[in-house]
């Protein structure tokens, strides 16, 4: 027999219409949207879910995800001395903490030894509760390159090195490439502006990546780095702490996406709760301002702009998860609340070329679908009432019965 749910009584941000479409249910069967219409048309014979006149749109993206982040400071201290089998149920944890806060697909862009492979197949088959996971496998540094002390990283040098670790990672089953053409702000030895990749060593990721069809995103932060790695076919920006007017026409020209990661610079409670040293929250906290003009500058480009928190998607900071507020520095500096809601949704799974499947709520599509009480096309601090989750058609977060 089908599995099949009728949510009634929602209001629907279907991603396709410019307004919420209001009083209406939505059929779902066997995991996936089979129908929508007015409330009062609503088909007999399936299990019927009362949203109370919630707000129902489709799950969110985090499209800079670290389920095994170590920044520096005890946490980092107490993850690299985990076990496999610790660092598994540690990693495991933190997908069902995203799933419940209404993240239903990650990318994931750097977790320690593959642990997210492992973590990736286990959800698929049921075995552990999370959110979908694309992942690019271990990111790419040359040696002493950002990040290259963490697990998380494969040191290489030289095109040949670099062409074995973009091919080691699709061979592990990476559905993408990510690599690091800057310092970082987490580096102690090397500031924002280094450049640690010659342009033969970033080519030869982005020609192999290609070859596979995978496509390749980038740490960096400064424009002068981003603006030649544009140029040879780089498909996507993280953090971009640092653009020019330039270049930011210059990713907008060329296609390439930027997710700004923004609460890195203004997530001072996450770095005291971690034990993050002083150099680091110092070197983070003040680069804030130019940050927010760098992503300024993207939205008046015309860039495409994807959310990605970097911050684990669960984590409470300023009284929400570090998915929803992201979201919210994204809109505070200058994405209208629909364009970041599809920020959140239909611009990754287009990206990540899953669009046919998730990202929006459509017949056809599966159903993974998030509830709120508020309205969040008219803000995405709404996303703070959220109080229902369902992916692929099974409710795994129901707070109907908290008042």
């Amino acid at each position: 027999m089908p599995d099949t749910k009728v949510l009634l009584n929602c209001n629907v941000f279907d991603g396709r219409s410019p307004q919420v479409q209001p009083d209406r249910y939505v059929l779902v069967r066997d995991g996936e949207i089979a129908e929508i219409g007015p409330s009062g048309s609503a088909p007999d014979g399936a299990v019927a879910i009362d949203l109370q006149g919630s707000y129902l749109m489709a799950g969110l993206f985090n499209m800079h995800t670290h389920f095994s982040l170590a920044l520096p400071g005890a946490l980092a201290e107490s993850v690299r001395s985990m076990s496999p089998h610790e660092l598994a149920l540690y990693v495991a944890a933190g997908a069902r903490r995203t799933l419940m806060c209404g993240v239903t697909t990650v990318r994931c862009v750097g977790e320690s030894d593959h642990v997210e492979f492992a973590l990736r197949s286990a959800i698929a088959a049921g075995r552990a509760e999370g959110p979908r996971i694309l992942t690019a496998g271990r990111a790419l540094v040359c040696t002493g390159g950002h990040g290259h002390e963490s697990s998380s990283t494969l040191e290489c040098d030289g095109p040949d090195g670099f062409t074995h670790g973009t091919r080691a990672q699709i061979k592990a089953g990476a559905d993408l490439i990510k690599v690091m053409i800057s310092g970082g702000i987490a580096g102690l030895h090397e500031t924002m502006d280094t450049v640690p990749l010659t342009a033969e060593e970033l080519a030869a990721v982005i020609f192999t990546a290609h070859a596979w069809g995978r496509k390749v995103t980038a740490h960096a932060g400064p424009a002068r780095v981003i603006g030649p790695a544009v140029e040879q076919g780089l498909d996507c920006i993280e953090h971009g702490y640092e653009l020019t007017e330039a270049v930011a026409r210059q990713m907008s020209d060329k296609g390439v996406t930027l997710v700004p990661t923004l609460g890195v610079t203004r997530c001072k409670d996450f770095f005291d709760s971690l034990g993050v040293p002083a150099w680091m929250q110092e070197r983070s906290l003040s680069a804030a301002p130019e940050h927010e003009q760098s992503y300024r500058l993207a939205l008046a480009a015309g860039v495409p702009v994807m959310l990605g928190s970097d911050l684990p998607p669960f984590w409470q900071t300023d009284g929400t998860s570090a998915t929803v507020r992201e979201l919210e520095h994204m809109e505070a500096f200058g994405l209208p609340p629909r364009e970041a809601l599809l920020a959140a949704t239909q611009v990754p799974a287009a990206w990540l070329g899953v669009d046919e499947q998730v990202g929006s709520v459509e017949p056809g599509k599966r159903a993974d679908l998030i509830a709120m009480r508020q309205d969040p096309t008219a803000t995405v601090a709404a996303l703070r009432t959220m109080h229902w989750v369902m992916k692929d058609g099974r409710v795994y977060r129901d707070d109907s019965w908290v008042r």
